[in-house]
C-alpha cells in the first residue's frame, strides 16, 4: 500500500472491518477514569463513515472523527448525565459532550424540518462491544484543512482514503445527498409526498 503511514483515525488505520447483521448495539462511554458517562445505544448503526468537518469529536491525534447515526428511540444515557453539556445549542446538530473529558457523546438533532430529524449521531470507537456497522465513506474531506491539515497532505489522505475503500466526498455520500434533496423536494412540493 502506498499510503499505509498517512492515519486517519485509529479505528480505521489498521483497516477496516466488517461489521456483524445480528449485531444489536452496546454501551458507549466517555474518557473518564471514573464516573464516565454511559449511552446505551440498542440498535445496529448505519452510514458508519470518517467525517472532516471541524464539528465533529475526534480523538487526540486522529485527522478524522468517526461517526454513524442510529434512530434516536435506541439512544439512552444511563449514567452521569448530569456530566453532559450541548457542545453550540444553536447548531443543527445538537452534540452532547462529557463536561469533564470532552468527548462528544451523541448528537441530536431537534428540528423537526431537517431531513434527519429522528435520527442521533454516535461514535461507536466508544464502545467495547465489536460488531458495529463498518465505515462506508469518508465526508467533508477538505473540511480536514481548516483544522489545520496542510493542503500539501490532501492528496496522500485521499490516496489512503481510497485504500481502506472509503471513498472522499467534499459532502456526504451521495445516497445521504440524495435523501436530503428528496426530503427537501417532498416539503417544497415539487415531489409528491410519499
Amino acid at each position: 500500500m502506498a499510503y499505509e503511514n498517512v492515519e486517519i483515525h485509529p479505528a480505521v488505520d489498521r483497516g477496516v472491518h466488517p461489521g456483524k447483521a445480528d449485531f444489536a448495539g452496546g454501551t458507549l462511554k466517555c474518557h473518564c477514569a471514573t464516573n464516565p458517562v454511559e449511552v446505551k445505544v440498542s440498535h445496529q448503526t448505519a452510514h458508519n463513515h470518517v467525517c472532516g468537518c471541524t464539528k465533529c469529536w475526534k480523538p487526540d491525534g486522529a485527522t478524522f472523527a468517526q461517526i454513524a447515526v442510529v434512530p434516536r428511540e435506541h439512544v439512552q444515557v444511563t449514567k452521569n448525565a448530569d456530566k453532559l453539556k450541548i457542545v453550540n445549542e444553536q447548531a443543527p446538530i445538537q452534540r452532547h459532550a462529557c463536561k469533564d473529558c470532552g468527548v462528544h457523546m451523541y448528537g441530536r438533532i431537534e428540528s423537526t424540518d431537517h431531513p434527519f430529524h429522528g435520527l442521533d449521531f454516535v461514535h461507536t470507537e466508544l464502545s467495547a462491544e465489536e460488531g458495529w456497522a463498518a465505515p462506508e465513506f469518508a465526508a467533508f474531506v477538505s473540511s480536514v484543512i481548516e483544522s489545520g491539515v496542510s493542503p500539501t497532505r490532501m492528496d496522500g489522505i485521499r490516496g489512503r482514503l481510497r485504500e481502506l475503500k472509503l471513498e472522499p466526498y467534499d459532502c456526504l455520500s451521495p445516497p445521504l445527498m440524495d435523501a436530503i434533496a428528496t426530503v427537501v423536494a417532498k416539503k417544497s412540493g415539487v415531489l409528491a409526498a410519499a
